[in-house]
């Protein structure tokens, strides 16, 4: 089976709520089950400790309306491994949407360490209540360690983001990254999570446009920096990021939460070819996208049509990275806006 065509099948399979497992073969469940729990255990236990809230107001001095961000997901969005508030990624972007917005920012993290898509909906549930203006998803990597079958997976960002979509709520999903380019997962668990993972990502690519959101593909964890410096890029264990490393993530995710958020500069608002950007077909595209770290993914139109003979259009685009930032410490209160602006500290992440 080619890659489009396993990425439509399991597109087709999560939304009718198929097992999927043919994806990579019954064959291989038991061995994929065992070597994960060997994987689990090299990459250690969790720190008991909760990685720094970013919750919180940025863009000191700048003017309002906030700009909302909901953060949801797992341990990679909520900056599991980092000691310091600022080197997260909740505040990484928080900080940079403040900047190249010029506006203030409120930050809600939801994301929880461990969580995989089954628990997106908790998460959703919280965010809702405080009317975000984007939401940035990063999710997947715990259901392929955890072997969560890439429908269920798929399955539950879907219910997620239309839950968003529909809430008015613009999403920015980062899909699952390759866990076979990860230290601690040896073969043959490697090269199975490897075609997992990025079947997954593809699935989460496509059922997310289907939704209206966008992705922004992750690929081989953010392909050749982190493969150039791992010792730099990885924490302790060898799995998640390292400080480093969540500023390579959020300098990723920025510029497409700008553009979710329509802020892009005037030279960017053009397709170019020359970048490699273009309108393809859905699952076209989706393969492209897990294969080329970065590519943010979005629905489009075609002659006033979003569907054609092989799916629905999609613009793929390589957005320009921004400036990096330094990450703020966020304020607990935006002393400059009204009460009706500030949202309902009983809403507070627990």
């Amino acid at each position: 089976m080619g890659k489009a065509a396993a990425a439509r099948k399991l597109a087709s399979a999560a939304a009718f709520g198929g097992g999927g497992l043919s994806v990579l073969g019954a064959g291989l469940y038991g061995v994929l089950t065992a070597e994960a729990r060997l994987a689990r255990k090299t990459i250690g236990p969790i720190l008991e400790e909760p990685p720094p809230d970013p919750t919180g107001w940025y863009g000191r001095g700048r003017p309002g309306p906030a700009i909302k961000v909901a953060l949801l997901g797992d341990s990679s969005a909520a900056g599991y491994g980092v000691e310091r508030v600022e080197e997260t990624p909740g505040a990484l972007v928080a900080s940079g949407v403040a900047e190249h917005a010029d506006r203030r920012v409120y930050l809600r993290d939801f994301a929880v360490v461990g969580a995989k898509s089954s628990d997106l909906g908790e998460q959703i549930d919280r965010a809702l209540p405080i009317e975000p203006d984007v939401a940035v998803i990063l999710i997947g990597a715990n259901d392929v360690t955890h072997v969560v079958t890439p429908t269920v997976s798929v399955r539950h960002l879907s219910e997620g983001v239309r839950r968003l979509r529909e809430a008015g709520v613009a999403v920015v999903v980062g899909t699952c990254p390759d866990l076979g380019t990860l230290k601690p997962i040896a073969p043959p668990l490697k090269q199975v999570a490897r075609a997992w993972s990025r079947r997954l990502a593809a699935g989460q690519t496509i059922a997310v446009i289907e939704e209206g959101g966008r992705t922004v593909s992750l690929a081989s964890v953010l392909g050749p920096e982190f493969a150039a410096a791992p010792a730099l890029l990885f924490g302790p264990d060898q799995f998640h990021p390292s400080a480093a490393g969540y500023r390579s993530l959020s300098a990723v995710l920025l510029p497409s939460t700008l553009a979710a958020l329509g802020v892009i500069d005037t030279d960017e608002a053009q397709l170019e070819a020359l970048r490699g950007e273009g309108v393809l077909p859905i699952t076209a595209a989706a393969i492209q996208a897990v294969n080329h770290p970065g590519t943010e993914l979005g629905g489009t139109e075609i002659g006033g049509n979003r569907l054609g003979v092989r799916g629905l259009w999609v613009e793929l685009r390589h957005r320009r990275r921004r400036p990096e930032t330094e990450g703020e410490t966020p304020d607990e209160h935006d002393e400059d806006a009204g009460e009706q602006d500030t949202p309902d500290p009983e809403l507070a992440r627990g």
